[in-house]
């Protein structure tokens, strides 16, 4: 830590290592129960409501938090290695937890100016936070719908106080969609536009507050049960301590949103690898064409297996290094050199961005290419194989890989400075005639 000018102030307040067996340990029976429902949940569409449960139960979401507060203290790391287990169980339940880790980082960030001890005790409690900024539809580029306004209206004489927002009430008001792990958590990351203050915010509200409404719509052809569907907000009251200055957000946010896909991803190889080797293992159909009298013997088909072993140990290995950079620029945070620390952002964003565009092909190649292991057979619903490319897919599809290409393109030869915050919206031209 010393190497890495941390101020000795924040030395025993962050979080940089723990024992991995050992937390570890105390999560992966549960990893074994919820990979033991995961085809029927993907036949199904059944939201993990319970397997999420038994994490939160076990205090999961409190990974990051400081081992003086109550948490593990695990390092980013740690925890994207956790998360890659957890992934290889059911990736679905890691992109539903990917809005709280985020927002688990961002006070862990915030500590530094400002006390976090009442989140920090929430998530130790098990309070989980689910995700949602974007909107869809009209929403131009740029711009945000849901807001955050004053009420400044005077109940009249015959209307119930009980059923209106109180005078002077903050209130929030809007419509998101991709609100991954809402319809699972207690609390809701919501980005904004406050009225009251003329800035972008993240307005941290109770997801069963009077006013929220959550639906499971998300209509995506993997990743079913990640709970992104639609949020809809009506004058949800909020206290000014939970709105969040949005230029005040962790410097590293879109690498860490990047790499829990890159966790997510390497999960995804993990069990595709796993599972084929047990249906090669036990099949005994061959063809008469074929190059042994079992299919596990024949060496076109080990060699199948073989590339995809080497795969995801790359995958692993990249997500596991991007995670090492963002660590550093967490601790960066906390030490004395402002260059130091924007230097271990743009590197956290590079690595990031760079591993982004090597492992979504990895993973893509390796869960199609299995297939060349089977037969017809695979494709049966039944055995649901198709998962793993379909949730490979989605979970690359969230950040266009040839834009990512093109800005690390654009850094290596001009120089051009990495985009640390991007957003998608209704293009300004598309009102032209």
């Amino acid at each position: 830590m010393g190497n890495l000018d941390i101020q000795s102030r924040f030395a025993e307040d962050l979080s940089v290592s723990a024992d991995y067996e050992k937390v570890a340990a105390k999560y992966r029976s549960i990893f074994t129960k919820i990979a033991q429902g995961t085809v029927e949940r993907e036949q199904q569409r059944i939201l993990p409501y319970e397997q999420i449960n038994w994490l939160k139960q076990l205090g999961f979401g409190a990974l990051r938090v400081p081992a003086k507060f109550g948490g593990d203290g695990v390092s980013l790391p740690q925890l994207f290695k956790l998360l890659t287990e957890l992934a290889k169980a059911d990736s679905n339940i890691v992109q539903a937890l990917r809005g709280h880790f985020a927002f688990v980082e961002d006070r862990l960030n915030a500590h530094k100016l400002e006390n976090q001890d009442v989140w920090f005790k929430r998530f130790v409690q098990g309070d989980l936070v689910g995700n949602a900024w974007t909107e869809i539809g009209q929403v131009k580029i740029g711009d945000v719908l849901t807001r955050v306004t004053q009420n400044n209206h005077q109940p009249s004489s015959h209307q119930s106080t009980n059923n209106s927002p109180n005078n002077n009430q903050l209130l929030v008001n809007g419509k998101k969609y991709y609100s991954t792990g809402t319809i699972f958590a207690d609390w809701v990351d919501l980005f904004a536009y406050d009225e009251t203050t003329d800035q972008h915010v993240i307005a941290a509200i109770s997801r069963h507050a009077s006013g929220v409404e959550v639906l499971d719509d998300w209509d995506g052809f993997g990743q079913k049960t990640t709970g992104s569907g639609t949020l809809t907000l009506y004058n949800v009251p909020i206290e000014r301590n939970h709105i969040l200055p949005f230029d005040q957000r962790f410097k590293y946010q879109t690498a860490f949103y990047q790499v829990i896909h890159l966790a997510t991803l390497t999960g995804i190889a993990k069990s595709a690898l796993a599972t084929f080797i047990e249906e090669v293992q036990k099949r005994d159909r061959i063809f008469s064409h074929g190059n042994a009298d079992l299919v596990r013997n024949d060496p076109q088909i080990l060699q199948v297996i073989g590339k995809a072993s080497a795969q995801v140990y790359a995958s692993e290995s990249i997500t596991l290094h991007t995670a090492e950079a963002l660590q550093h620029a967490y601790i960066s945070h906390f030490g004395e050199s402002e260059v130091k620390n924007i230097q271990a952002n743009i590197n956290a964003e590079l690595e990031s961005s760079q591993g982004q565009v090597v492992i979504a092909d990895l993973v893509l190649d390796l869960t199609s290419q299995l297939f060349n292991t089977l037969g017809a057979s695979a494709s049966s619903t039944a055995k649901q194989l198709d998962r793993f490319w379909r949730n490979a897919r989605v979970v690359s599809s969230h950040n266009p890989l040839i834009y990512k290409e093109k800005v690390i393109g654009d850094w290596e030869v001009n120089h051009e400075p990495l985009p640390f915050v991007w957003q998608i919206g209704k293009s300004p031209k598309s009102d032209v005639a």
